[in-house]
C-alpha cells in the first residue's frame, strides 16, 4: 500500500480551506436571510445556493485536495467530472434551500432536504475523488466512508436549520464557524476512507494538473464571492436606512377655505385704534347701522299766511 499525505504543504491548506468554507457560509446565511424577507426569493436563494455549494463546499474541497498527493504517482483531474461535481454541490444545497426557506418551514421539510443536501455533498466529494487520475489502484474503507455520508447529512440539515433560524450577524457568524467544521470534517474523514496501492501503469495519468485547473477557477470564484459581498453589503445599508417618519395629513373643513366677510367697525372706533392718544373725533361718514342713527335736516323758511 502507498503512503499518502493529506497535508503537503503544512496546515496552509486546511487553513485556508476552512476560511473558504466560513466565507461561502456567511454569505449563504446572508442571502438566505434575505431570502427569507420575501424581496427576490428565488434570486437570493440561488446565490445562497452558489455560496455555500460553490465556495462553502466544492471550492474547499478542491483547495484541500491541493495538499493531497500520493507516495510516487502523479495526480491529475477530469475537467468535465470536477466541474459535474461543482453543478452537483451548488444544485443540492439549492433543493435544499427551496425546501426549508419558506414563510412555514416544517420539520419534515428540514429533514428531508438535509438528507437530500447530505448525501447530494457527499456523492459530489466522491465524485470529485473520481475525477482524480492517478497511477494508483484506489479503493475506501467501507466504516469511514459511512461515518462521511452520516457527518455529511447532519452537517446538511446543521446548516438548513441555521439558515431557517439564525439572526443577526453575531449569530451568523458563529452558525458559519460551526458549518466550516462540519464540511471540513466530512472532506477529511472522507480523505481518510481512501486507500492506494500500487498500479500497473506507469507515465503521467490522463487530465489537467491541480494548479492548472483550479486557478482560473479560483479567481472566478473570488470575484463571484466579492460581488456577493458587496450586493450583501448595499442590501444591508439600505435595510438600515430609515426614512423620516410621515406625518399626518390635517383634513380642513370646506368652509375654512372661503374668506370670511371683512369686520365692519365704526369709524370713530378705527380713528381710536390709529390714535393711541384716543383723541374724540367727530365722524366723517355715515355711522353703522348697529350705532343708534342721528338725523340732521337743513332748515327752511316757514311758510307766511297770506
Amino acid at each position: 500500500m502507498l503512503d499518502i499525505y493529506h497535508f503537503s504543504y503544512g496546515w496552509l491548506t486546511p487553513i485556508l480551506a476552512y476560511v473558504l468554507s466560513f466565507t461561502g457560509s456567511f454569505l449563504g446565511l446572508q442571502c438566505a436571510a434575505r431570502a427569507r424577507a420575501g424581496e427576490k426569493r428565488l434570486l437570493w436563494l440561488s446565490l445562497a445556493a452558489v455560496s455555500i455549494g460553490g465556495t462553502g463546499i466544492w471550492v474547499m474541497h478542491f483547495i484541500a485536495m491541493l495538499g493531497f498527493s500520493i507516495q510516487g504517482s502523479p495526480i491529475r483531474f477530469d475537467v468535465p467530472l470536477t466541474l459535474f461535481s461543482a453543478a452537483t454541490a451548488i444544485v443540492v444545497v439549492g433543493i435544499g434551500l427551496v425546501l426549508v426557506v419558506t414563510p412555514h418551514p416544517r420539520l419534515w421539510a428540514l429533514l428531508t432536504g438535509g438528507l437530500i443536501t447530505g448525501l447530494g455533498v457527499a456523492g459530489m466529494h466522491y465524485t470529485g475523488m473520481h475525477a482524480m487520475n492517478s497511477n494508483a489502484d484506489i479503493s475506501y474503507d467501507t466504516p469511514l466512508v459511512v461515518l462521511s455520508l452520516v457527518i455529511a447529512v447532519v452537517a446538511a440539515t446543521a446548516a438548513l436549520w441555521f439558515t431557517v433560524n439564525v439572526r443577526g450577524q453575531l449569530a451568523a457568524v458563529g452558525a458559519s464557524l460551526i458549518m466550516a467544521v462540519a464540511v471540513c470534517g466530512m472532506h477529511y474523514t472522507g480523505m481518510a476512507a481512501m486507500r492506494a496501492h500500487g498500479g500497473h501503469e506507469h507515465g503521467t495519468p490522463e487530465g489537467t494538473d491541480a494548479l492548472q485547473l483550479l486557478a482560473p477557477l479560483i479567481v472566478g470564484i473570488a470575484i463571484v464571492t466579492m460581488l456577493l459581498l458587496i450586493s450583501v453589503s448595499l442590501t444591508s445599508i439600505e435595510r438600515d436606512l430609515e426614512l423620516p417618519p410621515v406625518r399626518p395629513a390635517t383634513v380642513r373643513p370646506a368652509g375654512d377655505d372661503v374668506a370670511p366677510p371683512p369686520m365692519r367697525y365704526p369709524l370713530a372706533q378705527q380713528h381710536a385704534d390709529d390714535d393711541p392718544w384716543n383723541t374724540p373725533r367727530r365722524p366723517e361718514h355715515a355711522p353703522v347701522a348697529d350705532e343708534p342713527v342721528t338725523q340732521y335736516w337743513p332748515s327752511r323758511p316757514m311758510p307766511r299766511n297770506h
